[in-house]
Order: structure tokens, then sequence, then C-alpha cells
């Protein structure tokens, strides 16, 4: 099974992501994974994106947002972290904005993988204390590590 470690890096666990709108939101995830993957389309990533929020929100609830989507051209699954400058309205199940995302991108073919990753994100954003952890991160490599570490140690931000 692909674990949550394996598909974050550094370059995509960042503090400070202008907010504004969801659509601002999903358009930065878009021109970061174009700028770190080559392969990747922004333009292309930024409509799947669209289409996967219409088919219902990826607002989580307590702030939380998981933005995923198969996509073509994505040979591998890709995760990044964001935490938001200012929250923004993500029509969350709970109603709540969000400042803190999970972003997923997997191949159209991995349909096991995406299910199995979505459901370690999820755990991971169940645990309130990691939850105020990553919101507290001073930047960019602290929240990497918060999550590496509550990934290689369930339980324990």
């Amino acid at each position: 099974m692909i674990q949550l470690e394996n598909i974050l890096t550094p370059a995509r666990s960042l503090t400070g992501v202008p907010g504004g709108s969801k659509k601002r939101v999903l358009e930065s995830i878009a021109a970061l994974f174009a700028a770190d993957q080559p392969g990747i389309d922004d333009g292309l990533l930024f409509d799947s994106l669209i289409a996967r929020e219409k088919l219902g929100s990826t607002g989580f609830g307590n702030g939380i947002a998981i933005p995923h989507c198969r996509l073509a051209g994505c040979t591998a699954p890709l995760g990044a972290v964001l935490h938001l400058d200012s929250p923004v309205d993500f029509d969350a199940i709970d109603g709540a904005p969000v400042d803190l995302l999970f972003v997923l991108l997997v191949p159209e073919t991995a349909t096991e993988d995406h299910l199995a990753l979505l459901r370690q994100i999820a755990t991971l954003f169940a645990n309130e204390q990691l939850r105020e952890q990553l919101r507290r991160a001073p930047d960019s490599q602290a929240l990497y590590q918060a999550v590496l570490k509550a990934t290689t140690r369930p339980g324990k931000p």
C-alpha cells in the first residue's frame, strides 16, 4: 500500500497560501503541481479539480478540505499539504471555512490506491492535535515535518 509520506514533498508543503475563494485556491493548487511536475498541465488539473468539486464538496469538516482527482498524465500518486493565509468557504459538510488542505492526484486507473490514500488522509486529519499543530506551523518546512511525523507515527503528532 502507498503511504502518504511517499507522495508528499517539501516543495508541495506550503504555509501562507493565499485564500480568497475556492476557485482561487484550486488555481493555486493547479499552478503548484504544474510547476513541480512538468508533465502536468495546470489547465487540465484545474478543470479536473473543479469537476470533482461539482460532484460534491471535498470540504471534510473542521477546517479541512481534501481536493482530489484522477488525472490524465499523472503517472503516480502525488500529494500536497497547504495552510491558507485566510480560511475560505469550501462548502464543507459542517459549514466551517477551510484553512488546511491535503491535495491528492492519482493516475486515471488508480482506483484502489486512490481510495486507500483518501482513507489515510481522512484518518490523519481526524486528529485534532495534529490539525492545531499544522495551523501553528511557522513555515512550510515545519508543516511538512509535522505531516511526515504524523504519518510515520500515527496518533502522535
